[in-house]
C-alpha cells in the first residue's frame, strides 16, 4: 500500500472531553459542562444548573489544560503529522455573544498552536465540537435563533483573524448530520435547542428524556449550514489559502436481507443520515430527496426557499469532505430482528461482524468501501477520515504496561481498508484516530471506554492522578506513521 507522500497522520480530541479547567481562564459553561456520566445501559444525566455533590466529567476531563504540553510531546514522539482538537466557543466567547473576545482563552489556544508546530505538527481545529456555550442555549434556544448564525461566524472569524498564519486546516461543525441521526443527541450537544419546561425544571433528567420539537431541531440544522458557509467564505476571505471542511458521522448501512423493501429503507436511511448534510456542504444544496423526507417527519420546508440562503449555501461551500467512522450496522423493515445496544446510532446486528463492549460492530471493509462511495459522489473532493477508533476496557499489568492488542488488530484492518481505498484512487489526505489520549466518551461520558495510546490515570468516579503512561499501541502507531503505513506488523 502506498499512502500520500504527505499523508497527515495524527489524533482527534475535542475540548469538552479532554481539555478540563472548565471555568479557567474566564471560561464560561458550555453544554457539555451540564451533563453527568453513564454507561452503556444509562443515558447521561442533565442538569438544568451545576449541582453541588455530584461528578461532572467534562469539568476535570483529562486535565489538558494544565498538561498540553506534556500530551502534546507525547504526540510528537509518536510522531504526528496532525493533530486535530476543538476550540470552546465558551472559553473566547464565555456568554457567547460578549462584544469581545477573552484573551485569555485566545492565548490558551495560541501557545497549544505554536507547541504543536514547534514539533512538526499541523494543526487541524474543530471550531464547533459539541460545545455550544450554554447562555445561548438558554438565551436564544441554539440554532433554532437565527441570530446564532452571526454569533458562530463572529466566533469562527475571531479564530480565523487569531490563528490566520498559524493554522491552514480547519473544520466548521463536527458530525453536523446527528441532528438527523439522533434527535436526543442532536437537540442539545448539535443545535443547542432545549424546550422551556426541561430548562425550568427544578431536579436533573435523563438526556433521552428531553423533550423533541423536530421543526425547530431541522430549522436549527439548515441554520448552522448558513452557519458554516458563512464561515468558510469569511475565513477564504481572511486567508485564500485556508483549507476548511466539512465532518459528517458516516455510519454505512446494509440491506439485511435481499427483502427490496429492506434495500429501499436502506437507501432512504443512507441518503438522509449519511448523504444529506454532505450534499449541502459539498455541493452546496439540499439534495433532490430532502424536501420529501422532511415532509415525511411532518416538517414545514419553508425555510428551505430563502433565496439568500440558497446564494451563500452556494457560495460557503467546503474544501474538503471529513468524516467518523466506527461502525456499520444493517436495515431491515422486519421489527422483530435483533438490535445493536446503542440508543444513538440504531440498527439491526450484521451476524458477520464481531462488536465492542459497547455493542459497536467492527467492519473494516465497511471504511473502504464508504471511502469508495465518498470518491464517487463528491469527485475530485479532498478526503480525510477525521475519527476512527476502538472503545475497550484496558487492563493496568503489575508493572503499569497495558498490552491492548486489541485496539492494534482494530487499527491494522482498518489502516489496510484505507491503503486499499487509496490504490482504489480515493484521493484521503490523512487519518487521525479518535481519542489518541485517553478521554470521556461523549456518548456514556465514561472515562472506562477508552480510545487512547495513552493511558490516563483517571476513573469514573472521578479518582486517578492524570498520569499518563504509554501503552502497547502507542508504540505500534509510532512505526506506523514512520512506515507512512508500510509496516502494520
Amino acid at each position: 500500500m502506498a499512502f500520500p507522500k504527505n499523508f497527515l497522520w495524527g489524533g482527534a480530541v475535542a475540548a469538552n472531553q479532554y481539555e478540563g479547567g472548565y471555568l479557567d481562564g474566564g471560561k464560561g459553561l458550555s453544554v457539555p459542562d451540564m451533563l453527568l456520566g453513564g454507561d452503556v445501559n444509562t443515558p447521561r444525566t442533565f442538569c438544568p444548573k451545576i449541582e453541588t455533590g455530584v461528578f461532572y466529567p467534562s469539568h476535570t476531563a483529562i486535565d489538558f489544560y494544565h498538561r498540553w504540553k506534556e500530551d502534546i510531546a507525547l504526540f510528537a514522539e509518536m510522531g504526528f503529522k496532525c493533530f486535530r482538537f476543538s476550540i470552546s466557543w465558551a472559553r473566547i466567547f464565555p456568554n457567547g455573544d460578549d462584544a469581545q473576545p477573552n484573551e485569555a482563552g485566545l492565548k490558551f489556544y495560541e501557545d497549544i498552536i505554536d507547541e504543536c508546530r514547534r514539533c512538526g505538527i499541523e494543526p487541524l481545529i474543530t471550531l464547533n465540537h459539541y460545545e455550544l456555550p450554554f447562555e445561548l442555549v438558554k438565551k436564544y434556544r441554539g440554532y433554532f435563533d437565527r441570530k446564532v448564525i452571526d454569533l458562530f461566524v463572529k466566533y469562527a472569524t475571531t479564530c480565523f483573524e487569531r490563528f490566520k498564519d498559524k493554522v491552514k486546516y480547519w473544520l466548521t461543525f463536527n458530525e453536523i448530520n446527528m441532528t438527523l441521526m439522533s434527535p436526543t443527541v442532536g437537540n442539545l450537544y448539535s443545535v443547542g435547542i432545549i424546550q422551556d419546561e426541561d430548562l425550568n425544571r427544578t431536579a436533573p433528567c435523563k438526556f433521552s428524556e428531553l423533550k423533541d420539537n423536530p421543526q425547530q431541531r431541522i430549522e436549527g440544522l439548515h441554520n448552522q449550514f448558513v452557519a458554516s458557509a458563512k464561515a468558510v467564505k469569511a475565513g477564504h476571505k481572511i486567508n485564500p489559502n485556508f483549507k476548511i471542511g466539512n465532518m459528517i458521522c458516516h455510519v454505512t448501512r446494509y440491506p439485511l436481507t435481499p427483502n427490496p423493501k429492506d434495500m429501499l429503507e436502506t437507501q432512504r436511511a443512507d441518503h438522509l443520515f449519511n448523504d444529506l448534510c454532505g450534499d449541502v456542504q459539498v455541493r452546496g444544496a439540499y439534495p433532490f430527496f430532502a424536501k420529501k423526507f422532511y415532509r415525511d417527519m411532518g416538517i414545514d420546508t419553508a425555510f428551505m426557499d430563502n433565496e439568500d440562503d440558497k446564494k451563500i449555501l452556494r457560495e460557503g461551500t467546503v474544501d474538503f469532505y471529513t468524516f467518523s467512522y466506527y461502525m456499520s450496522n444493517c436495515v431491515t423493515v422486519d421489527e422483530t430482528a435483533d438490535k445493536i445496544n446503542d440508543s444513538m446510532l440504531g440498527g439491526a446486528k450484521n451476524p458477520y461482524l464481531k462488536a465492542s463492549d459497547w455493542g459497536w460492530q467492527i467492519d473494516p471493509d465497511g471504511l473502504r468501501w464508504t471511502l469508495n462511495k465518498l470518491a464517487s459522489r463528491y469527485p475530485d473532493t479532498p478526503i480525510m477520515v477525521v475519527e476512527n477508533g476502538f472503545g475497550a476496557f484496558d487492563k493496568v499489568e503489575a508493572d503499569g504496561s497495558i498490552h491492548d492488542d486489541y485496539r492494534i488488530r482494530y487499527f491494522r484492518e482498518h489502516i489496510k481498508a484505507m491503503g486499499e481505498a487509496v490504490e482504489d484512487g480515493v484521493p484521503l489526505i490523512g487519518y487521525t484516530t479518535w481519542g489518541c489520549i485517553d478521554c470521556v466518551s461523549a456518548g456514556t461520558g465514561q472515562y472506562a471506554k477508552r480510545y487512547g495510546f495513552i493511558y490516563v490515570n483517571r476513573h469514573d468516579d472521578g479518582t486517578g492522578d492524570f498520569s499518563r503512561s504509554r501503552k502497547d499501541s502507542f508504540f505500534w502507531y509510532k512505526k506506523v506513521i514512520a512506515s507512512n503505513g508500510a509496516d502494520l506488523s
